[in-house]
C-alpha cells in the first residue's frame, strides 16, 4: 500500500488510502472518498481576525501555501425562533441561517474549499450539475479564482433567482431534458472526457470539508444541541454535518453527539423511504416545489442513512402543502425568509413532535440552507401580495394607527 501523509483521502467502502492532492473523486473500487485528518487539538485558527469557514483551517487539509479563494463565507446567524418555539412548546428552537452566505446558500461553505483545491491542482475550468444553488455558488467562486464555470441544469426546473445568478456570473450553461439526475449523468460524462474540467458536485470530497464547518459554528455558539434537523436532497450536507461532529468528538472538544432528523419532500424521498422500510430504491421522476432537493438518485444515500442510524436519529418525508405552510410560518411568525427546501425542516420537526421522536424540552437546530430570494419569481404566485383596496386600507389605518 502506498505511503500517505497523516491527512489522506480514504475510500468509504474498501478503506484504500490516497494522497490528499491526488486528483481523484472515487476510489478504484468505485467507492466515495472522504478526508481523514490527523489529530487536532485546537478547533479554531490562532489568528483572531479570521472568521467563518477558514477559522477552522486546522480541520481542513489544504496546504499552507495554497491561495485561499474566499468571500467571507460562514459565520452565519444562529437565530432563536421564539414564537414558533413557544407554539410547538419547545424550550430552545434555533435556525442556522445559511442563506446569509455570499451567494445565498450553504453551498458557499463547500465551494470556497473546493475551488481553492481546484486552483491549487491547476484546473482550467470547474463543472457541476445543479438545480441552481450549486451552480450559482460555483460560478461566483470560479470567477473569484479566475476560472471558467460550466453548469449543466435540468431545463425549466430551476428557480428564477438562481438563473439570474448564473447570468450575472457569466456561467456557460448546458440544459438537459429531465431532472437533476439526468444533469448529473451528463456532467460525469463530460468530466471524464475532458481532463481540464474539475467536478464540483458534492461527490467532490473538498466540498464536504467546507460544509462540515456549520457543525463547528453551532457547537461553538450553543454547545451540542439535542437534535439537528437537516433538509436532504443528494445527502452530502447531512454527511458533512455528521462528519464535522464526529471530528469534534475525536478531538476531545465535545463528548456527546446530537441526533439527526433528515427531512425530504415526499415527491423526492428515496432516503427517507429507505430509512423507514429498510430497502433503498431510486425515484425515477422526482417532483416537489422544493426544487433544491428535487433529487431521485442521491449519490450520498448510503452515507446519509449511516449518519441517521449512528446518531439514533430519524428520517421523514413531508408533502408540498406542509412545506409551503412552513415557509410562510417562518416568514410571518419570525421574519425569516428561506427557500422552500429549507422550510422542509420546520415541516419535518412538526411531524417528529407528533410522532414523539423529539421531546418538548429538547434543544433543536434547523438548518436553513437557502435564502428566500432564490425563489423571488415564485413566491408571489404561492403567497399573493396583500394589496389594500381604498376602504379596506383606511380601516386598517384607523385600527392600527389610532385615528386622531
Amino acid at each position: 500500500m502506498r505511503r500517505c501523509e497523516p491527512n489522506a483521502l480514504v475510500c468509504d467502502k474498501c478503506g484504500r488510502r490516497y494522497p490528499v492532492f491526488e486528483n481523484r473523486l472515487r476510489c478504484e473500487c468505485g467507492g466515495l472518498l472522504h478526508f481523514e485528518i490527523k489529530s487536532i487539538k485546537n478547533l479554531t485558527s490562532q489568528k483572531p481576525k479570521i472568521r467563518g469557514v477558514w477559522k477552522y483551517k486546522n480541520f481542513i487539509p489544504i496546504p499552507k501555501n495554497a491561495e485561499i479563494i474566499s468571500m467571507g463565507e460562514g459565520a452565519t446567524p444562529l437565530i432563536r425562533l421564539k414564537r414558533i418555539g413557544d407554539m410547538l412548546k419547545l424550550k430552545d428552537l434555533f435556525i442556522k441561517l445559511e442563506g446569509s452566505n455570499p451567494t445565498g446558500s450553504f453551498k458557499d461553505r463547500g465551494m470556497t474549499v473546493a475551488v481553492t483545491a481546484a486552483k491549487a491542482m491547476g484546473a482550467r475550468a470547474v463543472i457541476s450539475a445543479s438545480t441552481g444553488n450549486t451552480a450559482a455558488s460555483m460560478s461566483a467562486y470560479a470567477r473569484r479564482a479566475g476560472l471558467q464555470a460550466i453548469v449543466v441544469v435540468p431545463k425549466g426546473k430551476i428557480a428564477g433567482g438562481k438563473v439570474s445568478q448564473l447570468a450575472l456570473y457569466g456561467a456557460a450553461v448546458l440544459e438537459v431534458i429531465g431532472s437533476f439526475d439526468n444533469a448529473m449523468k451528463k456532467v460525469l460524462e463530460l468530466s471524464e472526457r475532458y481532463r481540464g474540467f474539475y467536478l464540483m458536485n458534492s461527490i467532490n470530497p473538498w466540498r464536504i470539508e467546507g460544509q462540515k464547518t456549520v457543525a463547528f459554528e453551532i457547537v461553538e455558539e450553543i454547545g451540542v444541541p439535542d437534535w439537528i434537523v437537516v433538509p436532504v436532497g443528494n445527502g452530502g450536507n447531512i454527511f458533512s454535518i455528521w462528519k464535522g461532529l464526529n471530528e469534534l468528538r475525536s478531538a476531545g472538544i465535545i463528548e456527546n453527539l446530537p441526533r439527526i432528523l433528515a427531512v425530504q419532500a415526499s415527491g423526492a424521498s428515496p432516503i427517507a423511504n429507505a430509512f423507514q422500510t429498510g430497502k433503498y430504491a431510486d425515484i425515477s421522476s422526482p417532483s416537489t416545489v422544493a426544487s433544491a432537493i428535487n433529487i431521485g438518485r442521491p449519490v450520498h444515500w448510503e452515507r446519509a442513512i449511516k449518519a441517521i442510524k449512528e446518531s439514533s436519529g430519524q428520517a421523514v418525508a413531508v408533502n408540498d402543502d406542509n412545506i409551503l405552510k412552513s415557509q410562510l410560518d417562518l416568514a410571518r411568525s419570525e421574519g425569516i425568509g428561506v427557500e422552500s427546501a429549507s422550510a422542509v425542516t420546520l415541516a419535518g420537526l412538526r411531524r417528529a413532535l407528533e410522532e414523539e421522536w423529539i421531546e418538548k424540552g429538547e434543544r433543536v437546530v434547523l438548518i436553513g440552507t437557502g435564502n428566500a430570494l432564490k425563489e423571488a419569481d415564485q413566491i408571489p404566485n404561492r403567497f399573493p401580495l396583500n394589496i389594500l383596496q381604498s376602504g379596506e386600507g383606511l380601516e386598517i389605518f384607523r385600527k392600527l394607527g389610532g385615528e386622531m
